[in-house]
């Protein structure tokens, strides 16, 4: 049994200390990070009720509450930066890779002291593909409250859609890696194909805005 909390306190606090010596993007960065650590545990603690509740297989959980519980989470403080702040699309960008790698960072953490770190090919695994994967849905979600933001179309039926978009590819990912041999490995192959994607959506998007 690994304690979730102390384990936040042992990575955040030396974190949060940077903040009293850094500004501008540096700290919304730091900041967005450690909201994104979080996140994290919060969304252990409803996936964990409710995996009780419903009495599923632990694989059944990853693929049906977990992208659910964890992607409806990530969404709320993007939805907030973006009515509270109304900041400019880099900035939404910005945040939410911090908020993914956050997330990913204490989730990696977690599941290493939990399995050990023996084993190169799993701790490859967890970084290239659980990690990268949290920062991909992210960035799926930031680009689509961009785009209804963008084009005047900002209603619960386009934050829905693109909730739901980031929701399946999470589900996916998990539904992929949890069966041996070949889907498992496009499984972890699609986390960095699809941020290879976005990236250069990203700069073509963000070239276009200028």
């Amino acid at each position: 049994m690994i304690y979730a909390e102390n384990i936040l306190l042992c990575i955040a606090v030396p974190l949060a200390v940077t903040l009293f010596f850094i500004k501008g993007d540096a700290r919304r960065f730091m900041i967005a990070s450690l909201i994104g650590m979080v996140l994290c545990l919060i969304s252990a603690y409803i996936t964990g009720f409710l995996s009780t509740l419903s009495e599923l297989s632990a694989e059944d959980v990853s693929i049906y509450i977990s992208p659910v519980v964890e992607e409806l989470i990530k969404l709320l403080p993007l939805l907030f930066i973006l009515y509270v702040f109304n900041p400019s699309d880099d900035k939404i960008f910005l945040f939410a890779v911090a908020l993914g790698a956050g997330f990913a960072t204490l989730e990696n953490c977690c599941y290493i002291l939990t399995s050990g770190a023996g084993r190169l090919s799993y701790i490859l695994i967890r970084g290239l593909a659980v990690g990268v994967m949290h920062v991909v849905s992210l960035l799926e979600l930031a680009f689509g409250l961009v785009l209804i933001r963008r084009f005047r179309i900002v209603s619960f039926a386009g934050i829905l859609g693109a909730l739901s978009l980031s929701m399946t590819f999470h589900a996916l990912y998990n539904l992929l890696v949890s069966k041996p041999g070949a889907f498992s490995y496009i499984g972890y192959a699609m986390p960095l194909a699809v941020g290879a994607v976005l990236y250069f959506a990203f700069r073509r998007f963000m070239a276009k805005s200028e």
